[in-house]
Order: structure tokens, then sequence, then C-alpha cells
């Protein structure tokens, strides 16, 4: 991780931002203390659809109303 002073960064703002593209991450510091971090946006995964498809089990009475036991254990 390389630390730069905030002149530094102003003056070379898009070669930093290059370096954060390439994977490397840079600390800002004012007065030799870090005050702000440049670093990559972690890349989303892509979404595969059917991937659980045959593993869950949904029963043909998930959406049957409750009994009134049941319900009364909630309320009470």
């Amino acid at each position: 991780m390389r630390i730069v002073n905030m002149r530094e960064a102003k003056t070379h703002f898009s070669k930093l931002v290059d370096s954060v593209i390439h994977g490397n991450e840079i600390l800002i510091a004012m007065s030799g203390k870090p005050v702000a971090k440049l670093s990559p946006i972690p890349k989303k995964t892509q979404r595969r659809f059917g991937v659980l498809k045959g593993k869950i089990k949904i029963s043909k009475d998930f959406d049957a109303p409750l009994s009134d036991e049941f319900l009364d254990e909630f309320e009470s």
C-alpha cells in the first residue's frame, strides 16, 4: 500500500486512479497522517439462475391458511 501526501494526490490524481484500477490501494495523508484510502471497487459476481433447481422443495400446502391454535400462539 502506497502513502501519498495531499499535494501529490492532487497533482497526480489520474495516475493514482490508474494504479487503483490495476488493483493497488493508496492512502492519502495530511501532515503525515492517513485520512483517506483509494481502493478498487470489488467486481460483482454474476448471478446464475437455476443453481438450486431440484435442491429446494416447497410443500403443496405452503400457502394454506394457518390453524387457529397456531395463530393464537403468536398473538398471546
